[in-house]
């Protein structure tokens, strides 16, 4: 039956590709556009963005703003990326954990325009993001350690948001409404008069829930300005959200309830054209209430604030080549009933020397010291990176570095009826290497593939004896992942790409000693991910089919598919996730939603 299920899904996606092949005579509606790979441009990995050939690392680029009626949630983003593993406990962008190449969900460093936005008291508030997804122009994905040019948290990668840069003033509102109460509305107005600019979004989404105690409403609006001068651009962005949730089994057996609430501020200044300041602000509240009918018995009140400052610098070498160095300065406190009140502070400076070598290939070698408050303590982080390219087709790299994170004040201080943290814990570390080859054969197909290996240090878990235990946290020694990854991209006609990825990983479980992981060895050992989006009859149709299978766990399929309309000013469009049915659950003991449709209208009126 498994195997008819994921023959059936991915049969569905290869009929959508086979129909659209066959009325690509036509004439395109609105063709994406996309360009080619060679000139994509890649933010991550690099000081400066650079094109994907001149990259010498794996980046994923994802552009929300392309089709923004084909993809619900950020999560369903990042799922086509077979290397990202999405734990979620709601839907509707309610809470979700995020893992790279079989790190846990605190080791992928989560940015907000270059600007860090990880959470101080828990990860499993890194991707509380405070602007909506309809803000958004892009989402970078850097597969492998970062900590040279970003800084703590990146062990195993780097997601950064970026959001769009109004080019016309325009409006655009959206209403729509689906199973199990869904309900959402939107509206985006950019007005651009001159050198300066203003865009502001602002979202609403709820449900009753599709089983008791999973009901969710979540609100979230953001404000950004940018201004040109003589002296380079200015941007200042104010954003915020705030969510409530039924969290029925999300902590133990327990119909729990929380709500959580986030604001965000951030001033970037182009001092020239060689110099860039920044400043970010973020706060987050979290209420949690483990009896949801008897608050009294059990609440946590969390408020915890961080900072960041930047000053980055590049200087030319040549007409291709550049040396770039920074001063990075941040900050994090925490109020709370449960885990006290703390503070700490730490400052970086970085250096990275990139070399490119007129289609020959590149040569990037960095480091970072960080400074770390509360005695002479300092980590250094090392970063070496190259490519070599062959003809226009092939290209050659390899990347190896030194990443690590500062344990949360949760994995600290935390105590609950489940879970007891440890203020003992060491941050954790890891060495990373990776080699592999892409194929760019034309304009049309390009391919991917890459081996990795991951070895950590003082690695951080909760674990047990057994199930009548507390779990607790601890330092973890032998911790290592070995993986292979690879991905095929086609964009067949104007109208339609197809893409496909699949990640392979093994762990050493031997580092338990017997005990249970809470977090550590929940990763997918095979995942893969297949998507088809393209027109037909004037409509974007988007269909993806992934395949997961967890460590010790049996395989399950996804389907998701989406079809809207996008020229006019009125785009219908319809939603639907989780076709297949799958009863399954990326936490252990979370159940995830079944079968569900959103359809809606979307209203846009732009001034040209």
């Amino acid at each position: 039956m498994k195997l008819l299920q994921y023959a059936g899904a991915f049969a569905f996606v290869l009929a959508s590709c086979a129909i659209a092949q066959q009325q690509s005579n036509q004439p395109p509606s609105r063709a994406p556009n996309k360009p080619t790979v060679l000139s994509t441009v890649v933010v991550l990995g690099s000081p400066e963005p650079v094109t994907e050939a001149d990259s010498s690392r794996v980046v994923t680029v994802m552009e929300p703003k392309e089709h923004p009626l084909a993809v619900p949630t950020i999560e369903d983003y990042l799922r086509a990326d077979s290397s990202v593993y999405i734990e979620q406990r709601g839907a509707g962008d309610v809470q979700a954990d995020v893992n790279l190449r079989g790190g846990s969900f605190e080791q992928t460093l989560i940015l907000l325009n270059g600007l860090r936005i990880n959470d101080a008291q828990s990860s499993h508030h890194d991707l509380d993001l405070p602007v909506p997804l309809a803000a958004l122009s892009a989402i970078d994905v850097l597969h492998g350690t970062g900590s040279t040019l970003y800084g703590a948290d990146a062990l195993s990668g780097v997601i950064d948001f970026i959001t769009a840069v109004p080019t016309a003033s325009s409006l655009s509102l959206r209403a729509g409404v689906g199973s199990y109460g869904e309900n959402e509305q939107s509206a985006i107005a950019n007005v651009v008069h001159g050198k300066w600019s203003e865009a502001a979004t602002g979202t609403r989404d709820f449900s009753t829930g599709f089983i008791y105690d999973r009901d969710y409403r979540t609100e979230s609006g953001s404000s950004e300005s940018r201004y040109s001068s003589s002296l380079g651009t200015t941007s200042i962005l104010l954003a915020g959200n705030d969510r409530a949730f039924g969290a029925n089994q999300f902590y133990g057996n327990y119909d729990s309830w929380e709500r959580t609430k986030g604001w965000f501020a951030s001033v970037s200044q182009e001092l020239g054209a060689k110099t860039q300041a920044g400043f970010g602000y973020r706060r987050h509240t979290d209420n949690f209430i483990l009896l949801r009918n008897d608050p009294a018995v059990y609440a946590n009140n969390h408020i915890d604030d961080s900072w960041q400052a930047v000053a980055r610098r590049k200087e030319t070498l040549g007409s291709v080549s550049g040396l770039f160095y920074g001063l990075d300065f941040q900050g994090d406190s925490i109020n709370s009933n449960n885990l006290g009140q703390h503070a700490r502070n730490r400052g970086a400076g970085y250096v990275d020397l990139d070399l490119h070598f007129r289609q020959r290939g590149t040569l990037s070698v960095g480091g970072r010291e960080e400074l770390l408050n509360g005695g002479p303590q300092a980590v250094f982080s090392p970063d070496l990176s190259g490519s070599l390219l062959f003809s226009h087709q092939w290209k050659l790299r390899a990347a190896g570095g030194y990443g690590f994170r500062l344990p949360t004040y949760t994995d600290l201080f935390y105590s609950d009826p489940t879970t007891v943290g440890d203020p003992n814990l060491k941050p954790e570390s890891a060495w990373s290497g990776e080699g592999g080859a892409d194929w760019y054969a034309g304009t049309k197909i390009t391919a991917s593939f890459t081996v990795f290996y991951s070895r950590q240090h003082d690695a951080i878990d909760y674990v047990r004896a057994n199930a009548s235990q507390l779990y607790r946290a601890v330092n973890l020694s032998g911790v290592a992942f070995t993986g292979v990854e690879s991905s095929v991209h086609w964009q067949a006609t104007t109208r339609q790409a197809l893409q496909f990825s699949a990640t392979t990983l093994s762990g050493a479980q031997s580092a338990l000693h017997g005990l249970q992981s809470e977090y550590i060895f929940n990763y997918p050992v095979n995942n893969a991910n297949v998507e088809w989006i393209g027109q037909l009859a004037g409509f974007i149709v988007r269909n993806r089919v992934g395949v997961v299978q967890r460590y010790q766990k049996d395989a399950y399929p996804v389907w998701d598919a989406s079809v809207a309309r996008e020229r006019g000013w009125v785009h219908p469009y319809l939603q639907m996730t989780n076709l297949s049915n799958t009863g399954y659950e990326e936490i252990e003991g979370v159940r995830v939603q079944g079968r569900s449709f959103v359809g809606g209208l979307e209203l846009t009126i732009s001034k040209r």
